[in-house]
């Protein structure tokens, strides 16, 4: 067996398959980091930034590496030991998140750290093995420009490939963990593959731990769903559904989220009432068009409020666009979904529902969020202007944000509230209140109402009556610029917000 021939069948497809595994485990990367610290901007650049860091450092390093000792054995323990690290991240990732976020509140911190810790070293072998291979492969300075530039497009496919593959197949059908192992796997066969002397049988032994780690995360996976302990990925995000108790009357109830921004949905076990006041407070919908009848929701999650909106106003029919299919699935199976004639369910994006809507709404709920905020997309003027359109004569918009009511934490409601007031006559915001001052994060109800006529402040039902005093008594500051498709910081605004609770939690502690 010639070696040269060996080189040539495995160096192209080594480096096409490392340039695979990059871009699946960057994807995958941050549905590993989502349950910890979100899926915010912040998260998505400290991944993307680390592992570019990482794979420039590789190149160099692989470069100068193989140009003072290149050879076949140490090329192929540089991806083999890239397989090992992938796997030792699929293992240990849940310790480290855990025990970071523990450290620090500060999710820029924790993403970079989690990130660095958790996959640079990986994405620092796989940068290596390209400039590796083109040093092997180099048989001549007159061929040299086209070894090096073939070897790169073969890297560049591979990524290519991995990223469809990924975002398209994989990340929908396994989770995060199993396709980690599957890296690791594919990465040790790569290297096994080629020169059984350089890895004899007993480096067999890791193939097969991994394979053990596998099977027991899929037993684990089939344990947590048959004690109603759901944690998938969906084409979309990282889903958890869990079983926990309300934080304020200790019922027990089923919840579910998304990251680690905070629990999106839940029900009670032992009722169908809504377990969260801002859910409730869009009953107040009927007190501003007291002849509801056709409603749109934008944010299904586990259909909480729609099952109640059916329940509660049985003459009315209410649209509910939620963009994860998946999510309603679970919905069915977990939060008692059921089908209904007055139910339209939608599975699409929110701003694309909204682009394309016909005909008139009496209410438009909009509880869709995406880590630390809604969509910037679903808060923006034009988003407004084409609710405000599409609205009936007494039509209301009630929105669910999260924020500071006053104080530097702020910045994203007076934003919101700015951004409506430019399209709607009356705007109110209605806190859900809790025993900390108005500087902290919390649920807030935004109204905003399409009548020009005057708003009477009371109602004959006592229920509706309650949810009308939370109405925010001051002034909303005038000081800020309105979101817009162009410029909509949102996600900086909420992070300054928690950055400032933190602060004074510190200070007063």
């Amino acid at each position: 067996m010639h070696v040269y021939h060996i080189k040539n069948k495995y160096l192209e497809f080594s480096v096409f398959i490392a340039g695979a595994v990059v871009m699946v485990l960057e994807l995958v990367g941050v549905r590993a980091l989502a349950p910890y610290v979100g899926t915010s901007i912040v998260v998505w650049t400290n991944l993307i930034g680390i592992i570019l860091a990482s794979l420039s450092i590789g190149y160099y390093w692989g470069g100068r590496r193989a140009d003072v000792h290149a050879s076949d054995k140490e090329f192929f323990a540089i991806i083999f030991f890239a397989g090992i690290l992938i796997a030792s991240t699929a293992f240990l990732k849940d310790l480290v998140l855990t025990f970071l976020t523990a450290l620090c509140s500060d999710i820029r911190i924790s993403a970079a750290l989690g990130t660095i810790i958790l996959f640079a070293p990986a994405s620092t072998l796989l940068g290596m093995i390209s400039p590796y291979a083109a040093k092997l492969k180099m048989n001549d300075l007159a061929h040299a420009g086209a070894t090096v530039g073939t070897l790169y497009a073969l890297s560049t496919i591979g990524s290519i490939i991995g990223t469809f593959v990924a975002g398209f197949f994989l990340i929908t059908y396994f989770g995060n963990t199993n396709i980690m192992y599957m890296l690791a796997i594919i990465l040790l066969l790569t290297s096994m593959g080629a020169y059984r002397s350089v890895f004899p049988w007993k480096h067999i032994i890791p193939l097969l731990i991994i394979l053990l780690c596998m099977g027991f995360a899929a037993s684990a996976q089939s344990y947590g769903r048959k004690t109603g302990n759901i944690d998938e990925d969906t084409k979309y995000q990282h889903v958890q559904i869990f079983t926990t108790t309300h934080p304020q009357n200790g019922r027990k109830m089923r919840v579910l989220t998304t990251d680690a921004a905070g629990i999106q949905s839940g029900a009670y076990l032992d009722s169908d009432e809504l377990p969260f006041e801002y859910a409730k407070l869009f009953h107040l919908a009927i007190h501003f068009q007291p002849n509801l009848s056709r409603t749109l929701m934008i944010g299904g999650g586990a259909y909480s409020y729609p099952r109640a909106f059916l329940k509660k106003f049985p003459k009315a029919s209410i649209d509910v666009v939620e963009l994860d299919s998946k999510l309603t699935e679970l919905a069915r199976t977990y939060f008692d979904l059921k089908d209904d004639p007055r139910l339209h369910i939608f599975h699409e994006d929110g701003r694309m529902f909204i682009n394309r809507m016909e005909g008139t709404y009496d209410a438009v709920y909009i509880d869709a969020f995406h880590s630390l905020a809604p969509p910037f997309q679903l808060t923006t003027k034009e988003v407004a202007k084409k609710l405000y359109d599409h609205l009936s004569a007494n039509g209301v918009v009630l929105m669910n944000i999260a924020s500071a009511v006053e104080g530097p934490g702020s910045e994203f409601m007076r934003a919101e509230y700015a951004t409506y007031k430019n399209v709607f006559p009356t705007v109110e915001i209605f806190p859900v209140l809790t025993s900390d001052t108005a500087g902290s994060i919390r649920s807030i109800v935004l109204l905003a109402y399409k009548s020009e006529k005057p708003i009477v402040w009371e109602s004959d039902d006592a229920e509706i009556q309650g949810y009308l005093q939370k109405r925010w008594p001051k002034k909303v500051k005038d000081d800020i610029s309105i979101l817009t498709d162009e410029y909509a910081p949102v996600e900086q605004y909420l992070l300054r917000a928690y950055q400032e609770v933190f602060k004074f939690s510190n200070r007063t502690h």
